[in-house]
């Protein structure tokens, strides 16, 4: 479901628009509140075979198996040792769960409307789609993600040599 911001901005009828947003690299992201469970350290990451590169594995959610994927290694970003700040924030797409590697957490932040903007035509052979939207702040732009289509994968990419 790729919204634009005008349909955002119209959804929310001049609400502001809640984001939880973290680092990866010198670059901000946020995701929608409503998509974020919560945010663990790194836990114990068991690897699976077979699987892009992004996917780390699976971790025990207290009970519960959740897929852990890397955004650095989603966004083709050179992988870092893990820090004390390192951490995975859990989310719920369409009922399922998976864990995101982020650098560190910085926090929920209210967007107005009007500080959104759409996501940049880069090119036809630039593929950011996953950008859903811009928030541009006073000293800041934050990218926002569509989790959806970031994370989706497809049979052919499953298994790469």
């Amino acid at each position: 479901m790729d919204m634009t911001t005008q349909e955002i901005a119209r959804q929310t009828e001049g609400e502001e628009t809640k984001l939880l947003t973290f680092q990866c690299g010198a670059q901000e992201y946020g995701i929608p509140i409503e998509d974020a469970r919560e945010v663990v350290g790194i836990l114990e990451i068991d690897p699976v075979p077979m699987t892009p590169a992004f996917v780390k594995g699976v971790m025990n959610l207290r009970g519960k198996i959740v897929p852990v994927v890397s955004l650095r290694a989603k966004l083709d970003m050179e992988q870092i040792e893990n820090t004390a700040e390192t951490c995975v924030v859990v989310v719920d797409l369409d009922g399922e769960q998976t864990g995101v590697i982020v650098d560190f957490l910085i926090g929920v932040l209210s967007i107005d409307p009007t500080q959104l903007e759409d996501s940049p035509d880069l090119g036809s052979h630039v593929h950011n789609d996953y950008i859903s939207a811009i928030a541009k702040l006073e000293k800041r732009v934050i990218l926002i993600l569509d989790l959806r289509i970031l994370l989706a994968f497809s049979a052919e990419t499953a298994i790469k040599a």
